[in-house]
């Protein structure tokens, strides 16, 4: 149990350096607490003994320990309102209802990574979870169609394609033989099932069928990989003052390039889970001066996760605003 003073002080360091990047002196704290500097460094020491806080080889200062962090965050961290430049930020995109819910997601996500120089994770609903429905097509012109691809959660996708001297009543060949053949099969696993199952007949009904075959295997290519992970703004993280090692900048990158890594961290859950769950230091399985904040979202047709990865001394108070407000107007 800490005492008042120490909260204080801990809390000093903690929104100093998280504004500042620099370790915090007794001096400063002294002056702030209305303490000697010596008081001040004993009651460093001790907070660095219980492992709140961590001793840096270059300054006499002290650091938030990730230990550190979570406890500011659950005890001492003032919940304010949401800044009102970041809500109306994102309100014009959640306010333009030409948008897609996707296109909302994404873009909103994005004015988050350029406002706080963080990187942001979209996670959508796993490929598998959705099934497909049906595919229709709609010529545009004598080259170009739109392939609609609609899921039993009423998720729909589309894409354009252009194929040269192909009959429009092949493609619809194509589209029927889908149809019949994988309807009800995951996303994930169509490409797979037109290789062995529509792939050897496809050629027996239907002309130029190569350049259809690929078309349409790589629209649920697309797909597939629209409904997995998206990075957003992935090199803000090279603006915070703790990545100039280029070694750890090297691991980092790896890690927000891997997928199957993002997929792990931004859908795993604490046994205490709330809306909003927050993973510092080594917990974000990414680096050990990384932080990750997270929180699910569900609409009638769709599910997935939010994330925002940053330093671990990033503004943890104003992205859990931001998060939370993405996730009601998600749901609204």
């Amino acid at each position: 149990m800490l005492t008042k003073r120490q909260n204080n002080i801990l809390k000093l360091i903690v929104e100093e350096y998280i504004h500042l990047a620099k370790p915090v002196g007794s001096d400063l704290i002294s002056k702030r607490i209305n303490c000697s500097p010596a008081t001040a460094r004993n009651e460093m020491k001790d907070l660095e003994d219980i492992g709140l806080l961590e001793k840096t080889h270059t300054s006499s200062g002290r650091i938030p320990s990730a230990t550190g962090y979570n406890y500011y965050i659950k005890n001492l961290m003032d919940r304010k309102k949401m800044k009102k430049s970041d809500m109306e930020k994102l309100e014009i995109i959640f306010n333009n209802h030409q948008l897609a819910l996707s296109d909302c997601i994404s873009k909103s996500l994005q004015v988050v990574s350029d406002m706080t120089s963080y990187t942001s994770v979209i996670l959508g609903s796993s490929s598998h979870d959705n099934l497909l429905k049906l595919i229709e097509v709609v010529p545009i012109n004598e080259n170009a169609m739109t392939i609609i691809v609609v899921t039993d959660k009423g998720h729909v996708e589309n894409k354009t394609i252009i194929l040269e001297d192909v009959e429009i009543e092949d493609v619809k060949k194509t589209v029927s033989l889908i149809n019949n053949l994988i309807t009800g099969t995951p996303i994930d696993e169509v490409s797979m099932k037109l290789e062995y199952e529509v792939k050897p007949i496809i050629g027996k009904y239907v002309s130029q069928h190569e350049q259809i075959y690929n078309a349409f295997y790589h629209v649920f290519t697309d797909f597939t990989d629209n409904n997995s992970v998206n990075v957003v703004g992935k090199n803000k993280f090279l603006e915070q003052p703790e990545f100039s090692n280029l070694e750890k900048v090297k691991g980092i990158y790896n890690k927000l390039d891997n997928k199957d890594i993002l997929r792990k961290i931004t859908s795993k859950n604490n046994d205490d889970s709330k809306d909003i769950e927050i993973y510092i230091g080594e917990e974000s399985q990414i680096d050990e001066d990384m932080a990750v904040i997270k929180t699910k979202y569900k609409t009638k047709t769709d599910e997935g996760t939010i994330a925002i990865i940053g330093p671990k001394r990033m503004e943890y108070e104003r992205v859990i605003n931001l998060l939370e407000f993405i996730k009601e107007n998600i749901e609204r």
